[in-house]
């Protein structure tokens, strides 16, 4: 279902995908949770970034695309600008109210694959400029879209193996985020290539084999995951790496599935495409606003394992946080200077 030329679903999707970001790190910066005591937190970040570059990458692909010189140029432009420049703005705030030594703390997070927190956005700017150029070079053919997946892929899965495990975690990949880019690229390509062979995916999603095939491949991939751990060495990732294949197209034949009810009628609805329509303005300002709740991280630990538990208060406090965030975007956004060079929105 479509309205405005955009997909319900999608926006929805993004949108839970965001209070997701904002829970993971209130559970992580808040609560001062880790993932090896958690009892969410290693589950959820199995699907939770993929799915965040699946929007991404969907988003990414424009039938109508002519791949010259000069619209790559003018993509990539307007992907710096708009990323970019609002990163380093919020960056540099978020250093002024948090740390105490603006400098060195700013040097740091550029040094740091993370960018104290502000990652995404770079490693998304990253993935933008591979597929822009990417295209132009092939002129956009379909099947070098698979092929560049396909070199992701195994791309990624080269990061744990033993041989080239060192190679890859040098210094240059680290600061530069480049291991980041090539953990996710896959994700990005996959979206991407489901927005190209949209007709075929949804008759895949109808049949009655493929969704209960997900759910127990995803299963009994998590299950040697964080239990079994019967493959080693080189072999080790590759449950891992099912699983959050699984657990992402669960997710997205759920949202699929039940577009009926998440459209802009219905609160639930209306609330997940808000929230996905300001994705970047809540990503942006959220690290400002959460808050430091070691006490709850304490207690959570000390009822470790319990699921529930973890993921309504770390949801909950979440959500509050991006209200807020909301709040303060609609402020922000009252001035058509700011509105453009801080969200990149005219």
């Amino acid at each position: 279902m479509e309205r405005d030329g955009r997909l319900l679903w999608l926006d929805a999707l993004r949108g839970f995908t965001m209070v997701l970001v904002v829970a993971y790190h209130v559970a992580q910066m808040s609560f001062g949770e880790s993932e090896r005591i958690s009892a969410s937190l290693p589950f959820l970040v199995l699907f939770r970034m993929p799915t965040f570059f699946f929007v991404s990458g969907f988003l990414a692909y424009k039938a109508t695309a002519r791949w010259t010189c000069a619209s790559v140029w003018r993509l990539s432009w307007k992907k710096v600008r708009v990323q970019m420049l609002p990163t380093l703005v919020f960056l540099c705030v978020f250093l002024v109210l948090r740390k105490p030594h603006f400098w060195d703390a700013l040097l740091a997070c550029l040094r740091s694959p993370t960018k104290g927190g502000y990652w995404f956005t770079w490693v998304l700017l990253q993935m933008f400029l591979v597929y822009y150029l990417w295209s132009w070079l092939t002129r956009g053919k379909g099947w070098c879209v698979w092929l560049l997946w396909l070199l992701s892929l195994l791309a990624y899965e080269t990061l744990y193996v033993p041989r080239v495990f060192t190679y890859w975690h040098r210094p240059f990949y680290s600061s530069s985020s480049l291991l980041e880019t090539i953990k996710f690229m896959q994700f990005f390509l996959l979206g991407n290539l489901a927005r190209r062979h949209w007709g075929c995916l949804t008759k895949l999603f109808s049949s009655r084999w493929f969704f209960p095939l997900c759910v127990v491949l995803g299963f009994l991939c998590c299950a040697d995951y964080f239990r079994w751990h019967f493959l080693k060495l080189v072999w080790t990732n590759l449950p891992r790496t099912l699983a959050m294949y699984c657990l992402l197209l669960v997710l997205v034949q759920c949202f699929v599935r039940y577009e009926s009810l998440l459209t802009p009628s219905r609160p639930l609805g209306h609330a997940l495409q808000f929230i996905g329509q300001r994705t970047l303005d809540i990503y942006l300002l959220h690290y400002l606003f959460l808050p430091r709740l070691p006490e709850v991280g304490a207690w959570l630990n000390r009822c470790h394992p319990n699921f529930v538990l973890d993921v309504t208060l770390s949801v909950g406090v979440g959500l509050l946080v991006i209200a807020f965030c909301l709040l303060v975007s609609a402020v922000l956004r009252t001035s058509p200077f700011l509105r453009l060079y801080l969200f990149g929105k005219r």
